[in-house]
């Protein structure tokens, strides 16, 4: 049986806020509400003047403003501020089992732990432990990098996605923490959150029956050539291939000066924090991530798709009459726009592709896209901001239909990744919150 760490897992060494305050100190993922500074600015008036993981991160929303170098700088300072302050309890070395209940109504449950960068790899056709489940854009790493590179601490919003069909890893470290133990936080989240409560998972015979688990899996999901396809990224994608890069390029530096593979392998840069989720939860549902096109000719790209795919084009009357018909399709796309006197519009595009409906879309509009000087595009989580942003002027928003995860690590195994933005693990607001810490750079 193989231990916990051949596997390219590691027991974290957690940090949380001292009187945890969730709705002060717990945000949502960084790459979410891309177009809408509204949300941001809430989240700035919950977390108010309280320590907030708000304050270690940098919104995608302001990546393109002129300050984003005076934005990292203040996270550089506020990270060492809080370690240096005693915001935090000292660190406490263990696996976090959570659950996660949105405002949908869902639980989610999850295992926070620390995997090694040296078993992932991002690039297509991969036979690492961890792989990616869609194509890393390398133009969004270094933007990333800038971020990570000498940060004192990381934040996860990273979530793996582990092949389980008993349950036996996240459903097991449930039944674990079921015993009576006192959890390590609760509360509500910020924002149409939800709550979250996370119980610690420390003991020897704890690790003992993760470790065992986690032996089952990988039996499992061992292919002939020996290779093993333990979890696939669900999300945070772009942020698991930066870790790697910083690391990377640590390493070769930490080698020039004479580290030892003794030192090399205890680097907590090495390491990436993440949370671990059954790909059979019930709790986790699979959403399309929508379009939205700026600055194009909203009818002449609605018109090469439609005949590429030799699909039929229909107006529908109503948001909603839409967003029924393509949810109950397999290979249906709607479009919301405003047309050239500023009316509302409503298209449904059938299709009857077979496959991965958005892996024939994508490379479409990407294609027109090259020939359209200032065009650019947007993905969106959840159709409310589709349909917002469609009733703008000069943008086409796009709904994409359901994305089914049957046979989902078998096609990425065969296949390579799936194109980039395929998919989204739930709505916007059950996206992961950061809430735990870790030690990255001294």
């Amino acid at each position: 049986m193989k231990t916990i760490s051949e596997l390219g897992l590691r027991v974290p060494e957690i940090l949380l806020p001292k009187n945890v305050d969730l709705k002060s100190w717990s945000v949502i993922a960084c790459d979410q509400y891309t177009q809408d500074r509204d949300y941001w600015k809430k989240a700035a008036e919950q977390a108010g003047t309280k320590p907030s993981t708000l304050n270690l991160i940098l919104p995608e929303v302001y990546l393109n403003d002129g300050d984003k170098a005076e934005r990292i700088a203040k996270i550089r300072q506020t990270m060492k501020a809080y370690i240096e302050e005693g915001v935090f309890d000292a660190a406490r070395k263990a696996f976090v089992y959570l659950e996660r209940t949105t405002a949908f109504g869902r639980t989610r449950k999850g295992l926070v732990a620390q995997i090694d960068l040296e078993t992932y790899e991002w690039k297509p056709f991969s036979k690492a432990n961890i792989r990616a489940t869609e194509a890393t854009i390398v133009d969004r790493i270094p933007p990333r990098k800038e971020i990570r590179k000498g940060a004192p601490l990381e934040l996860p919003h990273i979530m793996l996605l582990v092949n389980d069909k008993e349950d036996l890893l996240v459903g097991g470290a449930g039944k674990l923490a079921s015993d009576g133990r006192k959890p390590l936080y609760q509360g509500d989240l910020m924002c149409n959150g939800g709550s979250i409560k996370g119980w610690a998972l420390e003991s020897d015979s704890d690790l003992d029956y993760l470790t065992s688990a986690l032996n089952k899996i990988a039996d499992a999901n061992r292919a002939p050539d020996g290779s093993t396809f333990l979890f696939a990224v669900g999300d945070g994608n772009h942020s698991l291939a930066t870790a790697k890069a910083v690391w990377d390029e640590y390493k070769a530096e930490l080698v020039a000066g004479g580290a030892s593979e003794a030192e090399l392998a205890e680097n907590p840069v090495r390491f990436a924090l993440i949370e671990i989720v059954n790909i059979y939860d019930r709790g986790l549902t699979f959403e399309p991530i929508h379009r939205v096109i700026f600055n194009a000719d909203i009818e002449a790209l609605i018109n090469k798709v439609g005949g590429a795919l030799e699909g039929a084009l229909r107006e529908v009357a109503s948001a909603s009459e839409l967003e029924a018909a393509v949810k109950a399709s397999k290979a249906d796309f709607g479009f919301v726009y405003l047309d050239k006197e500023g009316v509302q519009k409503y298209l449904l595009l059938q299709t009857k592709i077979t496959e991965l409906a958005v892996a024939r879309f994508q490379p479409l509009v990407d294609e027109f896209l090259k020939t359209v000087d200032g065009a650019e595009i947007d993905y969106i989580h959840g159709s409310e901001e589709v349909f917002r942003l469609g009733a703008q002027k000069g943008a086409l928003s796009v709904l994409l239909p359901p994305i089914a995860k049957d046979s989902f690590f078998e096609t990425i195994n065969g296949r390579g990744p799936l194109p980039r933005k395929s998919f989204s693990m739930g709505e916007a607001d059950e996206k992961r919150f950061y809430l735990e810490c870790r030690k990255l750079f001294n």
